[in-house]
């Protein structure tokens, strides 16, 4: 019964959803392209800030962050104080550039500095990253639903492709008209979901201990559960690396992925759009703590119940088998309002990307590019599905340090080549691919062979920085002796 209640909500959800993109697509009048790519730029700051923190945290990280708690503590505060930095770096270098230059993707940045082989180098890299972390966490949540909701609800064995099929149906079935026009308000409506779920959970949970806000914070002293830093130079989670891959973290996934920017370039004034970045920074350093006080009660109740799920599998088995129904409903909903920011504006970027980076279209007359978007949109929701099942098989029991390390290797260069092109006196036009791709290559053999090469010295999250400077350095050297 409870299961099937469930199943009810998340459909009425849906039903919702589907309501208030609808609304908001037909809100001012037809969307049109401009209207898909950025809003155009009439959306309202305020909107944009809070509907991205449920973009940038995800269903990964509601169940990830959580999960890391036993293994880690509380070392991933180090990683969201670095990224205060880089979200100022956001506000104050990037987002100048991006609405002075007047852009609709941020890679016209590198046309512009660089040329067309820099812009097509850095669309690849976007692409192929965003494709990556979003089917990500659209797995980890398919996961969670599929085994906690829809298989207790049927005898025979359900197969996981049936739950996939239909969350990315339903993410291409809201995005496909009113794209960020739309999403900026449907992120609004998820972020409100997370959030209420992040707080009502651990309330749930802090009952269940029978115990105040001081005894849990006490418990967890105890047992060092709520250690920040890190004070090990060697190891993988010390702080200074934490806080540099953090800020690192933060421009490269945000300040230069599309998805994350054509939020931001929606605002109509660059002035607001700093507010959103620098509002949304304060906003973020709250919600992970609050993640990470919920993982520490989650651990405090294992630890009581005799619980011997970890990792990403905590959260769900203590909600799902250990709290009220309530509770179950709240969860479930806070769990699709964290997966489904970072699905729709992924879909809607990586249509963006293409279509403006790769194939041109704003070339083309805005029939023939209307067609082309469908068509991108609809070949992108059909590349989300065979990737998750791919993740299916995978089956990382901690996704959220599985995306980061993916990450390094493809943002890596991204951050590289922005850097080059904001930073060099000559242009750089040609090789621009094969050192963004020998960077990464380089970076996974260093890790592979970090013991031998280190010592004790231990690389974790920085690989990011590294990938940057290696591709940075290459494209310095392939443009000794060119000028502007």
């Amino acid at each position: 019964m409870s299961a099937a209640l469930l199943l009810a909500v998340v459909i009425a959800y849906f039903a919702l959803l589907f309501g208030v993109a609808h609304w908001a697509s037909r809100r001012g009048g037809a969307v049109g392209n401009e209207g898909f790519f950025v809003g155009n730029r009439k959306s309202p700051w305020l909107l944009v800030a809070f509907g991205m923190i449920g973009t940038s945290l995800s269903g990964v990280t509601f169940i990830s962050v959580p999960g890391g708690v036993g293994s880690g503590a509380f070392a991933y505060f180090q990683i969201a104080l670095g990224q205060t930095v880089g979200y100022a770096l956001i506000a104050f270098v990037l987002l100048p550039l991006y609405y002075r230059l007047k852009v609709t993707s941020i890679y016209e940045v590198l046309a512009t500095r660089l040329g067309g082989e820099a812009q097509r180098t850095g669309s690849m890299f976007f692409l192929v990253s965003r494709l990556l972390g979003a089917t990500a966490r659209l797995y980890l949540v398919a996961r969670v639903l599929h085994d906690g909701v829809l298989q207790p609800l049927v005898p025979t064995p359900l197969p996981f492709f049936v739950t996939a099929f239909a969350l990315v149906a339903m993410v291409w079935l809201y995005t496909r008209e009113g794209g960020v026009k739309a999403i900026v308000w449907t992120d609004t409506l998820q972020t409100s979901g997370m959030l209420i779920g992040l707080v009502a959970c651990s309330v749930w949970v802090l009952q269940a201990l029978n115990m105040d806000l001081a005894d849990a914070w006490h418990a967890m002293t105890r047992t060092g559960l709520n250690q920040v830093i890190h004070e090990d130079p060697m190891a993988r989670n010390f702080w200074i690396k934490q806080f540099l891959a953090g800020m690192a973290i933060a421009v490269a996934m945000t300040g230069l992925d599309q998805e994350m920017m054509q939020k931001n370039l929606s605002v109509p004034r660059l002035a607001d759009a700093q507010k959103n970045v620098l509002l949304m920074s304060a906003l973020m350093l709250g919600v992970v703590f609050l993640f990470l006080w919920l993982g520490g009660l989650l651990h405090l109740f294992a630890a009581q119940a005799g619980i011997t799920a970890r990792g990403d599998a905590l959260f769900p088995t203590v909600v799902l088998q250990h709290l009220p129904l309530l509770a179950q409903i709240v969860f479930v909903l806070a769990l699709v309002s964290a997966l489904l920011p970072s699905a729709d504006g992924a879909l809607t970027a990586l249509t963006a990307s293409t279509c403006l980076d790769l194939l041109r279209s704003k070339d083309r007359p805005e029939a023939e590019q209307t067609r082309l978007r469908t068509r991108v949109h609809l070949a992108y929701a059909a590349a989300f599905l065979l990737l998750v099942m791919l993740f299916r098989w995978v089956d990382n029991p901690n996704m959220i340090l599985l995306i980061l390390k993916l990450a390094g290797y493809t943002y890596g260069p991204l951050l590289g080549l922005f850097l080059f092109a904001m930073t060099a006196s000559h242009r750089q036009t040609r090789a621009v691919l094969p050192i963004a791709l020998t960077a990464p290559l380089l970076c996974w053999l260093i890790d592979r062979h970090q013991a031998q090469l280190f010592g004790g010295w231990q690389i974790g999250l920085e690989l990011l920085l590294l990938n940057a400077a290696l591709t940075y350095a290459g494209l310095r050297l392939a443009s000794k002796g060119r000028h502007p």
